[in-house]
């Protein structure tokens, strides 16, 4: 690369929970730079949750992180061409990037439930990451299997 890599800019606490993930959370799943909405549909789908939960001594949020740590990936494969052919290689995945996949499935996945709001999507996305079921961590069980599948190599890492 000819220009140094980008600082990473700081990301603002949120305001109810004075929390960096939730900011990082918030801005993953703005869509046309509305972040007051973006906001508000976090904060009910926590509300909701609050609501929903079954055990007494985890907060909401301690849930949301929960589901997001089981959503997490450790492995990824990634195409690689040697020779003619191209395989799939197993690597490990730095942290921040974890983060932002388990982010971006569990967003995604949240949107394609069908409840009525987008606040509703996502506590019942979030309640079900939690118990470690959904889709969200279906995806990340095949992620798994995949790397498991290409073990063998592992050996072409670059």
């Amino acid at each position: 690369m000819r220009k140094r890599q980008a600082k990473k800019r700081p990301l603002l606490p949120d305001p109810r929970f004075n929390d960096q993930l939730v900011t990082r959370f918030v801005n993953n799943m703005m869509w046309d730079g509305k972040k007051s909405v973006a906001f508000k549909v976090f904060y009910d789908a926590i509300d909701i949750v609050d609501e929903k939960k079954q055990d007494d001594e985890k907060t909401a949020l301690e849930l949301w992180k929960e589901a997001l740590s089981n959503v997490m990936p450790h492995v990824e494969v990634r195409s690689r061409r040697v020779g003619g052919a191209t395989f799939q290689i197993p690597m490990q995945i730095r942290p921040d990037r974890k983060i932002a996949t388990a982010m971006k499935w569990l967003i995604n996945y949240s949107r394609k439930r069908n409840e009525k709001s987008m606040a509703a999507k996502l506590a019942g996305e979030i309640l079900a990451a939690a118990k470690e079921e959904g889709a969200a961590v279906k995806k990340r069980m095949d992620t798994h299997k995949m790397a498991e599948a290409n073990k063998a190599f592992s050996h072409f890492r670059f």
